[in-house]
């Protein structure tokens, strides 16, 4: 059965939806797991001994590895002209996201039986023209040329679409990972796809530890590991080991307390199995100062996208953070009304990925988006056409890059500006040069001028006094 294949590389997981062809239609994204324990998997490669790049990170298995064979956060760097060196070999950070990029299209390929009809690789949303340029390049050099680069912010927007609904034509997305935060406002455009018209942050770090609140509950759980077993032990080889668990633990702690109101980190050291209580009062003084930062940066996009604040018609949050109650919170202060949590927001822009690639192989009809309606205590308006609810938006990003050309573009490209008139043209007459050996041949004033001229530091002008 044919199908098209959504990738998200953002974020500190990757992951991927499919939609297959089914009637003529595409069926809804559905995620398929790149590993046997979960959807995601971390944006890592390990150089094989054998001289192949394969995803995984030996170190969450607690077998032994060579730190030098492991290629980490290069998704971060894509656009460093300094490569990263993995098993003594340099690496340029765009090769390694190719890489990682095949691999999950061969996995994907060997469960479905076949290769994908189309693929959209969702990536960060700030990302300008020369990072991507750079990614498809190097995609294209591997083999992948089916392959369409599209905003995280902009397949959220199209999961957004088909999990709820969503017929509004302005949206805030704000992409909360445990590496950082990035805001967004998207719009609709006539052709029903979204393009980006302003963008905040790159997915990088917030700042310092304390305004990343994955490493303010790591401190944390280190602190009171301190306290239970002494400095000493903290230090111990062995124990340094098993502290390698410590952010995946602290991480799967983050995702209970959205729904729980107390759990345990959960630790096993040398000497037997250690737990860390943690309460959701206590994550919630540790994550509000990332967050408030995160809600802040959102603010402050909406207003510079030149958007005004009654026209923007919901705010979604996507990422492993959006699950928070804090993020919820504090986000409905600044945007009453207007908040959306999808219902797997660690996933969604991979599923946005698979619908985006499925309107590039057979377009769809999507939704108008909705009209204002009219308040009791408003005049009737005048007969006349319609005016929008809100303007046209102005894209300030080019055309997503594609392998092929798609039947319905996805943000509608800048017009072209008419080449200036050209200027007329005037064709001056040749003068050839005078036959070798006439000298100085003339009579009077023109002879004597041409012998001045050629007189160094003497010119026509003063032999004219």
């Amino acid at each position: 059965m044919a199908y098209v294949l959504g990738i998200d590389i953002g974020g500190s997981h990757t992951t991927a939806a499919i939609s297959r062809l089914w009637d003529n239609s595409w069926t809804p994204p559905e995620v398929t797991w790149l590993d046997a324990h979960s959807p995601t998997i971390a944006p890592v490669l390990h150089l094989a001994p054998n001289g192949a790049l394969t995803p995984g990170d030996p170190a969450l298995g607690g077998t032994p590895y060579d730190a030098g064979r492991i290629a980490r956060d290069f998704v971060a760097r894509v656009g460093d002209p300094v490569p990263l060196l993995v098993g003594g070999e340099g690496w340029s950070a765009q090769a390694l996201t190719a890489v990682l990029t095949l691999r999950v299209v061969e996995q994907v390929a060997a469960r479905e039986g076949g290769h994908p009809e189309q693929i959209v690789l969702s990536h960060p949303a700030g990302w300008g023209a020369y990072r991507r340029n750079l990614v498809h390049a190097a995609l294209w050099e591997i083999g992948l040329s089916n392959v369409t680069l599209l905003s995280e912010a902009i397949t959220a927007a199209e999961s957004h679409v088909v999990a709820a609904g969503f017929t509004g034509r302005t949206l805030a997305v704000l992409a909360l990972h445990s590496d950082g935060c990035t805001a967004s406002v998207v719009g609709r455009g006539r052709t029903g796809g979204f393009g980006v018209l302003d963008s905040a942050g790159e997915g990088e770090p917030y700042g310092s530890g304390e305004l990343d609140f994955d490493e303010a509950l790591r401190e944390h759980v280190r602190a009171e590991l301190g306290r239970q077993l002494g400095p000493r032990q903290l230090d111990e080889a062995q124990v340094r080991v098993a502290l390698l668990e410590l952010p995946a633990e602290c991480a799967r702690a983050r995702d209970r307390l959205a729904v729980t109101t107390e759990t345990d980190v959960r630790l096993h050291l040398p000497h037997g199995p250690i737990r860390v209580p943690v309460s959701r009062a206590e994550f919630t003084e540790l994550a509000r100062p990332a967050v408030q930062v995160a809600i802040d940066t959102l603010a402050t996009t909406v207003r510079s996208s030149g958007l005004p604040g009654d026209q923007l018609d919901g705010v979604l949050l996507v990422g492993g953070w959006a699950r928070t109650p804090l993020v919820t919170e504090l986000a409905e202060v600044r945007f009453p009304g207007l908040i959306a949590v999808g219902p797997d927001p660690e996933t969604s822009t991979a599923a946005g990925a698979a619908v985006a690639a499925g309107q590039i192989v057979l377009p769809t009809p999507r939704p108008e988006p909705r009209a204002p309606e009219p308040h009791p205590a408003d005049p009737a308006p005048a007969r006349t056409a319609p005016a929008p609810s809100h303007p046209e938006p102005q894209w300030t990003q080019p055309e997503p890059l594609r392998g092929r050309q798609p039947s319905r573009d996805l943000v509608r490209p800048e017009p072209e500006p008419e080449p200036p008139p050209r200027p007329p043209i005037r064709i001056t007459p040749l003068k050839l040069p005078k036959p070798r050996g006439t000298g100085l041949r003339g009579t009077g004033r023109e002879a004597s001028r041409d012998a001045i001229d050629e007189r160094p530091g003497r010119s026509a002008t003063r032999g004219q006094r």
